[in-house]
Order: C-alpha cells, then sequence, then structure tokens
C-alpha cells in the first residue's frame, strides 16, 4: 500500500519549491554536523561489505557523504523533486538516487531482490510519517535488512516537542525554514520515545546499541545560537541475524 495522495503532493511541493544550495532546508546541516557524528556510532555494527540505503535521502547531502564509505550508496525519497535534485547535486555520480515509497512492500522487496541485504540509514523519516504508516515502513526495512543488514535510526525525541512549540510561539514566528516545511502541510509528528523500539521488535528486529544525540538544523534563534533537536538514535538487526 503507498503513500496517500496528500503526503505524496505534500513533499513533491516542498521540494519543488525549496531553494536551491546548501543549508537551505531546516534539517539538511552539512555531513560534518551529521552523518559523520553519526558514523562512529553505527560503524563497527553494519557489515562494511554490504550496500547503503539511506531511506528518506532528500537532497541526497548525507547519501554522498556515505557514498565514500561503503561500496555501494543508495539514496531513496518518496518525491521525485527530491530525487532529481540529488542527482543534479551529485553530478560525479558517487551515489544512486531512486524514487521509493517504502510503505509500498512490492517496491521495496524489488530493491532487496537487486541488493540482497543492505544496511540502512534512517534519519528524521518514521515521526513525520501518519502513524499508520509507520509499521509498513518498518516491515519493509526489515526486508531491506535481512539476516545480515543494520538499520541506524535518528528521530525526535519526545521533548523535541517543546522545542518546537517554543519556536511556533516566539514572537517572530516560526523561523523562515521552518516555517516553509509547515506550509506545505509537513508537521513534525508527535512520537513517544518508546514507538521505534516497539516497532523494530514486532518485526523481528534486535536493538543493539541506543543513545541520544541532538539534530543540528540549519536554522538559527535571534540571539545567533544553533537550533537543536533532541534526538534518540539507535542500531537493529535482525534478531536472528549475525551477531
Amino acid at each position: 500500500m503507498s503513500a496517500s495522495s496528500h503526503y505524496l503532493r505534500a513533499w513533491e511541493g516542498f521540494w519543488r519549491d525549496a531553494p536551491e544550495g546548501e543549508g537551505e532546508v531546516f534539517w539538511d546541516s552539512d555531513p560534518s554536523l551529521t552523518a559523520e557524528l553519526h558514523l562512529p556510532l553505527f560503524a563497527d555494527h553494519f557489515d562494511a561489505a554490504l550496500p547503503v540505503v539511506d531511506l528518506g535521502c532528500g537532497n541526497g547531502t548525507q547519501t554522498r557523504f556515505l557514498a565514500g564509505r561503503y561500496p555501494r550508496a543508495i539514496g531513496v525519497d518518496l518525491s521525485e523533486a527530491a530525487v532529481g535534485r540529488a542527482r543534479a547535486d551529485d553530478p560525479s555520480g558517487a551515489a544512486e538516487y531512486r524514487r521509493l515509497d517504502a510503505a509500498d512492500p512490492v517496491a521495496v522487496r524489488a530493491l532487496h531482490g537487486e541488493l540482497g541485504d543492505a544496511n540502512v540509514y534512517l534519519r528524521g523519516v518514521l515521526h513525520q510519517c501518519v502513524p499508520k504508516d509507520r509499521p509498513r515502513i518498518v516491515e519493509n526495512i526489515a526486508t531491506l535488512l535481512g539476516r545480515r543488514g543494520r538499520i541506524f535510526a535518528v528521530e525526535p525525541a519526545e521533548a523535541s516537542r517543546d522545542v518546537f512549540v517554543s519556536l511556533a510561539q516566539s514572537p517572530e514566528g516560526p523561523p523562515g525554514k521552518l516555517l516553509a516545511v509547515l506550509a506545505h502541510g509537513i508537521a513534525p509528528g508527535e512520537m513517544a520515545d518508546s514507538v521505534v523500539p516497539e516497532l523494530l521488535a514486532a518485526y523481528g528486529l534486535r536493538v543493539i546499541a541506543t543513545g541520544r544525540l541532538p539534530l543540528m538544523t540549519t536554522e538559527y534563534r535571534a540571539d545567533g545560537s544553533r537550533i537543536e533537536i533532541p534526538t534518540n538514535w539507535l542500531v537493529a538487526g535482525a534478531a536472528d541475524g549475525r551477531t
């Protein structure tokens, strides 16, 4: 079952209208503040011989970083506009980019059939999905992982709600880059800290490592400080897979 047309339109519209250039999207921080900080958390758990799938890759900033560290890096996104932008921003072709609905089991099985078991990098995707799609996406992630792959997932923590509320209610209104997200009907979803571990367990995935780390955005407060979102991260793999 694929994403709703409303959800798809929202993301297509967002990426079509987003300004071009580095750091123009709220969460599109330089890899030195994102994937490069994440790498030590999952590198020892990922099988370095497997490809890595950046699920929800957007304009591919983090995919390009991962491409230099794994034999094959594939960025996938629901939005064709995002995929097109990722390809345009990667003229060297270091990574691959494809349009893929992570809630579509047929499409995900086809990708696994092509790649075999794969590692998955997932940053801030599940909290933006409608709750009914989260189990489908996690089940499909389990398909991509197979027995050898591992997932690194990082999602806003419950405490992030207070940050978003304070930004929305500030006298100046939401920062421009966050306002651009909200204007397309894409709102940060409230998700309990227990949701992701419980979903992973429900689909046969065992959590191997966990922690907390702030997500560095590309926006700043009036005092010049960078806006940070509290997040939870984890690494998981098939319960009956490799140890």
